[in-house]
């Protein structure tokens, strides 16, 4: 990847397949590490991947926002995800929505209600009720993060039916998901990140 290839100018008007490679180099080369890491499903791992160190920098969030705004499907009435990985990608997301002339809201999800005033879990515009929001994850591991966004939009009325992430691990995730009626797609796939990294 070179500077080029992460100016404003270039990530606002590159193709599809541009975007993808240079999320893909972002992710390679500033959120996948190798050793011994424990994941916060408490399971062992000889790698981790941290993507806030790609959504939190400028050219991922553009990269990312543009790629996952094409998928969402035309119904979408915002966007949302768990804090905190995904604050970011739902912030991009809406940001570029409204470049594209189709805005829709970003909703971050608490972890734990908010403990004061109206103790909210959602955080953003509210929505009319069944309206159809797309959860965003970072890295889907086992699948319960993005589980947990999942059951309190559905909470709120709200229908939830598909999940776009940038990185499936693929240990359970999907398969989590598919059991609940609800569609994973995701950027790509660990062995794509692996390969890319070798």
């Amino acid at each position: 990847m070179n500077i080029n290839q992460t100016s404003s100018s270039f990530l606002a008007t590159a193709n599809i397949d541009s975007l993808r490679q240079v999320l893909l180099d972002l992710i390679v080369k500033y959120a996948y590490v190798e050793g011994d890491f424990v994941l916060s499903s408490g399971a062992k791992s000889t790698y981790y991947i941290n993507c806030k160190q790609v959504t939190l920098r400028a050219e991922g969030a553009l990269a990312l926002g543009r790629l996952l705004f094409k998928l969402l499907p035309k119904d979408t009435a915002a966007v949302a995800g768990l804090t905190l990985g995904a604050d970011p990608m739902v912030s991009a997301v809406s940001v570029v929505s409204a470049w594209e002339n189709d805005p829709l809201p970003a909703l971050i999800i608490r972890k734990e209600p908010k403990g004061h005033g109206t103790k909210a879990y959602i955080e953003g515009p509210s929505l009319t009720e069944n309206s159809k929001v797309v959860v965003l994850e970072d890295v889907v591991t086992t699948g319960a993060s993005a589980l947990t966004a999942v059951e309190r939009l559905q909470d709120a009325g709200y229908e939830v039916t598909q999940i776009l992430a940038l990185v499936d691990r693929e240990q359970g995730g999907r398969e989590l998901y598919q059991s609940q009626g609800i569609k994973l797609q995701a950027l790509f796939s660990i062995k794509e990140v692996q390969q890319y990294s070798t």
